[in-house]
């Protein structure tokens, strides 16, 4: 397993620093336009393929009703042929719409000129101009405005309004009574009642479906819009931290070599107290050391450290003992309810993660800290609860968003942050709740697909 830091570039003393916005939403801004494209395109395919399956079925019961209910002469045999056209391109559309391959404006263009052709062919059939469905064009010149770019539905007006005109033109009109001046009774004025009701329903049905899907697609966007300037934000301070470490060995370095020093001096070994707060300043010295190997670690540079196959159960135990090692008087208990032991890759990301919940609640609850670990549903859940006050609303309502911190100090909330994301980066999730006894829990699930070391259990099974 990769640590989070390694998409972020390491600015070395030889190299020149990325630009982080570059960085950031390089992958991101082609993710957010092929994620909203294919995933509106599908949805828009659906609500045509829908629609057609309706105008199959209407166009089916109104042919037989007009013939043998109206007597109205109809080419029924060449109407139905059409209508099994139609039927065979909704099928092929369906097939192509299983295929979850991005569907372009293109291709919605060439639906709805297809149901337009039929559509004139019916009219043509059945009296031209002078039926009165032939204002089922509109429905097609709407859905197209509604999902189609500019130039298309142009396109598609000047094609629908040339079929009106070769229809006035050419078609011979339907032998019906003169009734129009009988109003409803009269019969055009009821096909063109229900040519109306018709439009109307579909229109209504359809596009606010339709609508919907640019609702979705817009929140969509809102989201990975977030998304990217949270990811831009973590380039930012990946690049910092990775250049802060840098920078920090050779004082690390120095003064691990003084407090060396001043523990064999008389002034330290002849008082034991002096020498306590020397050891404990090493201790100190020590974890600094190790944070700043984990930075270059991740930042795909080493100091000496790698990482290494062990055990869920191992890594857990000896993070919680380093954990409580390099924290003076903290209250940590510890259950590990994990059961089957696992193979997995140690991760310094992971572990930085943990350490920044344990310590946001170490400051709010120094006295008792819980951190259970178990297995549910093949994830790896973490949950630590404290006694402390528990988060404000505020904190709770933008949990995981930067500088959201009811600490007030300079460059609060960044901890559980970099939590969310690592979290995210791996396929987990991070929730926060309040306890209604007091305190707070902050569970971490995790999917044991992206830790479980597959690797090494196929390397034992070729060994026996």
């Amino acid at each position: 397993m990769q640590g989070i830091m390694t998409t972020l570039a390491t600015p070395t003393r030889q190299t020149k620093r990325p630009d982080a916005r570059s960085i950031a939403n390089t992958g991101t801004e082609g993710r957010l336009s092929d994620n909203l494209s294919d995933v509106t395109g599908r949805k828009n395919m659906l609500l045509l393929i829908q629609l057609r399956w309706i105008a199959v079925i209407g166009q089916v019961v109104t042919i037989e009703f007009a013939f043998y209910g109206l007597g109205i002469p109809l080419p029924t045999r060449m109407m139905l042929a059409a209508l099994a056209i139609l039927l065979a391109f909704n099928i092929v559309s369906l097939l192509r719409w299983r295929t979850r391959r991005e569907i372009s404006d293109r291709e919605l263009f060439v639906s709805l000129l297809v149901d337009v052709a039929v559509l004139t062919a019916q009219l043509y059939l059945s009296g031209g101009a002078s039926n009165p469905f032939v204002f089922l064009y509109l429905l097609q010149v709407t859905l197209g405005a509604v999902l189609l770019k500019p130039s298309f539905v142009w396109s598609l007006f000047v094609i629908t309004a040339t079929c009106f005109v070769a229809l006035a033109g050419f078609a011979q009109p339907l032998a019906l009574p003169p009734d129009h001046a009988y109003g409803l009774p009269g019969l055009y004025i009821q096909g063109t009642l229900i040519c109306f009701v018709l439009n109307a329903v579909l229109l209504v049905i359809f596009i606010t479906r339709i609508g919907k899907n640019l609702r979705e697609q817009d929140a969509r966007l809102a989201g990975l819009r977030q998304r990217a300037a949270e990811e831009e934000h973590i380039v930012r301070m990946g690049l910092l931290a990775s250049g802060a470490a840098h920078e920090l060995g050779t004082p690390l370095a120095t003064l691990a070599v003084i407090l060396g020093d001043w523990r064999r001096m008389p002034a330290f070994t002849t008082n034991a107290e002096l020498l306590q707060e020397v050891i404990e300043m090493e201790t100190q010295l020590k974890r600094c050391k190790a944070i700043v190997s984990g930075i270059l670690l991740s930042a795909g540079e080493t100091r000496g450290e790698s990482s290494a196959a062990t055990t869920i159960t191992t890594f857990m135990d000896g993070l919680v003992e380093e954990w409580r090692h390099t924290r003076v008087r903290a209250a940590l208990h510890y259950d590990n309810q994990f059961g089957h032991d696992m193979p997995v890759v140690s991760d310094s990301a992971v572990k930085q993660m943990i350490f920044n919940v344990l310590d946001n609640a170490l400051e709010s609850s120094s006295q008792w800290l819980h951190l259970m670990v178990s297995n549910e549903a093949g994830d790896l859940v973490l949950r630590c609860t404290d006694r402390g006050p528990g988060f404000a609303p505020a904190t709770l309502a933008h949990f995981g968003k930067p500088y959201n911190s009811s600490k007030g100090r300079p460059g609060g909330g960044l901890g559980l942050f970099l939590v969310v994301n690592v979290a995210r980066t791996l396929g987990g999730v991070v929730t926060a709740t309040n306890s209604r006894e007091g305190g707070a829990c902050v569970t971490i699930r995790l999917p044991l697909t992206a830790m479980v070391l597959n690797s090494t259990t196929n390397e034992d099974r070729d060994d026996r």
